[in-house]
Order: structure tokens, then sequence, then C-alpha cells
């Protein structure tokens, strides 16, 4: 077992195994994914139900005025930014494509359908990885900043590692299994938030220090043991 799956085991003991809930539609997994950026989850899908139930299609959102828009989803936070980021890309993908549907990517490889996500303005990395592993079910893997801060603590990547730079490297390290991506993914965010936090990180209470160079560093120093 490498160190990946090792860590993804621990953290599925501590948190549970997760398995796929979301939109199948890859247009809707991405607006949904747009709508999720600097937000809570909750606030996000209500700003995406909001939607849904406010236009009737996305050719409606898109024909809609961009302050309609911002309004029906302004519980979701930056929402004059994501309302002109939505429209503008629902407008861009019916002039390349005469409609509003993204199943095509279906067709295409990984790198493929990431490249032509990735051209739209205000889809990252991580956006574009979510499209494909919760609506395509590809083992490709989002990073956000919980898994990056995460992954540097632990020392699977090097501290000077941006987020572009981590789907890469992360990706070629985690098992090429859709089931594994996802719970490497989920587990990670949520103890990213719980326990190895950006301040404070509570590595007494860390089911994964066995493999932490953070622990071990700690450990190193005979003045932090006491405390630990």
């Amino acid at each position: 077992m490498n160190r990946i799956s090792k860590i993804t085991r621990l953290l599925e003991k501590e948190y549970g195994t997760p398995e796929f809930d979301s939109y199948k539609n890859p247009l809707d997994e991405l607006i949904l994914t747009i709508l999720s950026q600097n937000t809570t989850w909750q606030n996000c899908r209500a700003a995406f139900d909001s939607l849904k139930k406010s236009f009737e299609g996305w050719s409606e959102v898109a024909r809609a005025d961009t302050r309609r828009i911002a309004t029906v989803i302004k519980c979701g936070g930056l929402s004059n930014v994501k309302a002109r980021r939505i429209k503008k890309l629902l407008n861009e993908l019916y002039r390349a494509r005469k409609s509003f549907n993204l199943r095509f990517l279906g067709q295409m490889k990984d790198t493929e359908a990431l490249e032509y996500l990735s051209s739209f303005k205000g889809v990252g990395p991580k956006t574009a990885a979510c499209v494909l592993l919760f609506s395509l079910r590809r083992p490709v893997l989002p990073v956000d900043t919980h898994i990056l801060r995460v992954s540097k603590r632990i020392g699977l990547i090097e501290e000077n590692v941006d987020l572009v730079k981590a789907h890469r490297l992360l990706g070629s390290l985690v098992p090429k299994n859709r089931e594994e991506v996802l719970s490497f993914h989920i587990n990670m965010i949520q103890h990213g938030r719980q326990v190895c936090r950006a301040r404070g990180p509570r590595c007494e209470d860390c089911v994964v220090r066995s493999t932490c160079d953070y622990w071990k560093e700690q450990l190193s120093r005979p003045s932090e043991r006491a405390h630990l």
C-alpha cells in the first residue's frame, strides 16, 4: 500500500467512506462549482437551487439581465462576479456548440476536457476537475486550499508548490480509481477543516500523524515534545 492509499484508509476510518451524490449533468455541475467559490456549501446549494427555480433552463439564464441573475444568486456571495461569469460562459458555450450541453466532454480524454473547461473565464483547475470527478465520474482530483495545505504539511508535496502544480503532482500520486480519488478529496477537506487547520493544527487528534512529516519534525524538537 502506497503512502496516499494509507492516508486515504486512515481518513476513512475517521470520517467514513464518501459516496458519489451530486448532479450528473456536467453543465449543472460546472455552474454549481462556480457558485461554490469563496462560500460555504450551504450557501452554494441555496444559490444553485434559487437559480434553477427562477429560470426555465440555462437558455433563459443566458438571455437574462446580469443584475437579475446576481439578485437570484445573492445568497451565494460574490453574486455580481459570479453572475457575469455564468452568463458569459453560457453564451460562449452556445456560440461554440449551438446548445447548452456539456455531455460531449464524456467523449474527450481527461486532459482535453480539463483544457476545454479551463478555457472559460473563472474556471480554474479545481472547478474543471470537480466537473470531471463529480459529474463524469473520472478519477481526476480537485485540489482546494485545504488539500493543498494538508498535503504540504504531511509532506506529500513541497512547500513551494502552487495550486496549479499541485493538481498535477497529487493527481499523479492518487491511484487512478474514482472511488479512492473521491475519498481522498472529500476527507482531506474535512480533515483540513477540523484537525489540520491553517492555524493551530490539532496534531494530538490527527489520525495520519504516523505518516506526517510535520508531526515527526515536532517530535524531533526537545523543546516541543513536552507540549505534545
